[in-house]
């Protein structure tokens, strides 16, 4: 009953919140997908920087781990926009973050300044995108593509990490977002979509023990990646080639 009245309550709220800004729709409404895209993943650098002033450096490496597994699904917007500014964000701030998280001992100092330096960079790559005209509606599928594809990604490192709920969450957040994207997969190749969802069946069925097996579940999860990739790749050309 209870979840029922919040569902109500919910459901009223999202209608006023409609009808309320009919006739005015704020501006955010009228940004591209890539625009949106690109600004949902600068609060996992604005809480990196916020760790790392805390002196939080377990609170800081998760941070910037959801920072890296965001990053993967909209980089390829920043690198068709501005190869300057993707280098100094991947290789050059994320590569140097990356390695001090890793450090037993890393210098706070450093960085933090790295992390605030990144963090102003990467305000600059969404200034330089607002700012452009719209790529070819291609490139759209392939961030949709990626950001989807970045759940995938994480079940294989947190099974090494012996992190069995992070695994098991980060699956079913791909499968739960597969819908939003199955018809460009299915679009491209019926074998491969056939082939994935029979994959994502058993990746399911797998991780539902109490102690899976790591390397059953490392190869399925493998075997729909390299279908998935597959499909990715085409259309990644096919937007190239319309640029």
């Amino acid at each position: 009953m209870m979840q029922r009245l919040r569902l109500m309550g919910f459901s009223l709220f999202a209608t006023l919140t409609i009808v309320g800004g009919m006739g005015h729709a704020p501006a955010a409404a009228q940004e591209r997908f890539e625009v949106t895209s690109i600004k949902a993943v600068r609060p996992t650098l604005v809480n990196t920087v916020a760790a790392l002033q805390q002196r939080d450096v377990a609170k800081a490496k998760a941070a910037f781990e959801a920072y890296d597994s965001a990053w993967n699904g909209i980089e390829v917007y920043i690198n068709v926009r501005s190869r300057p500014i993707y280098t100094v964000l991947e290789h050059e701030f994320q590569a140097r973050i990356t390695k001090a998280l890793e450090s037993p001992n890393p210098d706070m100092a450093a960085l933090l300044a790295d992390a605030q330096g990144m963090l102003a960079k990467y305000d600059e790559a969404i200034g330089v995108v607002e700012k452009a005209a719209p790529l070819n509606p291609l490139y759209d599928e392939v961030a949709r593509l990626r950001i989807v594809r970045a759940h995938l990604r994480e079940v294989t490192p947190a099974l090494k990490a012996g992190n069995l709920a992070k695994a098991r969450k980060s699956f079913e957040s791909f499968d739960h977002n597969w819908d939003s994207i199955e018809d460009l997969i299915k679009a491209k190749s019926g074998d491969a979509y056939v082939a994935i969802e029979k994959g994502m069946i058993e990746i399911e069925q797998a991780l539902m023990p109490d102690m899976p097996d790591a390397a059953k579940v490392t190869a399925l999860v493998a075997g729909v990646m390299t279908q998935y990739n597959a499909q990715l790749a085409e259309i990644m050309k096919d937007a190239r080639a319309r640029q």
